[in-house]
């Protein structure tokens, strides 16, 4: 009795072993997209009301988290009957991502300058509309799905190459899932109240010494942070589609050899992305047409 115990105990310790050495190396290898990931939510996490960023980020983190509970179980079913099907989910995928990055930047190229009062009217609306915040959130959820899928493929991925029984990839998999979700939006909150940090500072120093100085950076610092989450959480969208694209599509991946690889992934994201753009705003006019009485 006693010595099966123990014999239990080694067991769990040898998984829990097993366990922490390959999401030691799934988390490396899901570095990159982590990085990519942290860049669009942070973005998308942005631009509310100080009184709605936390409630908005914890609604999102907690559609991250339904997003993974989702996404494992499909995954592993998937890659048991049908692995190929991950790789057309990933490149679908790949296309919504680029579509929100072209758009973007199209809409930066393009947009009409709003007049003073447009502006105020507009920004009135937007605080106004829980339906605007909601869309937000929608959207938000919507992309770290995308986002999601790729960690876990590529975590995936990882658990198979080392070869390790079932229960260990699932245990790893879903570690390495949710500590993306964590280590995340984590980080996003932390940026989120930055201002809210720097003023504390402010009014517990008296607005004077090292520690005023710093909370007078940490307000300052946060519209430009926010400016830069923009730009490169459009970039980052285009760089993760295109980098879909390259690792799923054989043709693509084959495909100009001798160019630096992030040229490479920018290119198919921006051709995937006008690609997505021109068909939505085509099937958006054929609807329109088609409704019109």
């Amino acid at each position: 009795m006693a010595s099966g115990f123990f014999a239990i105990l080694d067991d769990l310790a040898a998984l829990m072993d097993d366990v922490a050495v390959t999401s030691k190396i799934a988390t490396q290898k899901t570095a990159g997209i982590l990085g990519d990931d942290l860049a669009v939510n942070a973005e998308k996490a942005t631009g509310f009301i100080s009184s709605r960023e936390i409630p908005v980020l914890w609604a999102i983190t907690k559609g991250s988290f339904i997003n993974k509970l989702i996404i494992l179980p499909i995954a592993f079913l998937l890659h048991w009957l049908y692995k190929p099907a991950i790789e057309i989910i990933l490149i679908l995928g790949g296309f919504y991502l680029a579509f929100e990055g072209v758009e973007k930047i199209i809409e930066f190229l393009f947009h009409r300058d709003k007049k003073g009062h447009e502006v105020i009217e507009e920004s009135t609306k937007n605080e106004d509309d829980e339906n605007s915040e909601k869309s937000k959130i929608k959207s938000a959820i919507t992309t770290d799905f995308i986002l999601s899928i790729e960690i876990v493929i590529i975590a995936l991925g990882t658990v198979l190459e080392e070869q390790h029984p079932l229960l260990t990839q699932i245990i790893t998999v879903s570690l390495v899932s949710f500590l993306a979700t964590i280590g995340v939006y984590g980080i996003v909150a932390l940026i989120v109240r930055m201002d809210d940090a720097g003023f504390k500072l402010i009014r517990k120093s008296n607005d004077k010494g090292f520690f005023s100085k710093l909370g007078h950076l940490l307000v300052k610092a946060l519209p430009i942070i926010i400016k830069m989450l923009a730009i490169v959480g459009t970039i980052a969208l285009i760089l993760v589609s295109g980098g879909i694209f390259v690792h799923n599509i054989a043709y693509l991946h084959h495909f100009l050899p001798d160019w630096p690889s992030v040229l490479k992934e920018f290119t198919f994201g921006m051709i995937g992305g006008l690609l997505a753009v021109a068909l939505f705003t085509l099937g958006k006019k054929i609807y329109t047409l088609a409704t019109r009485k």
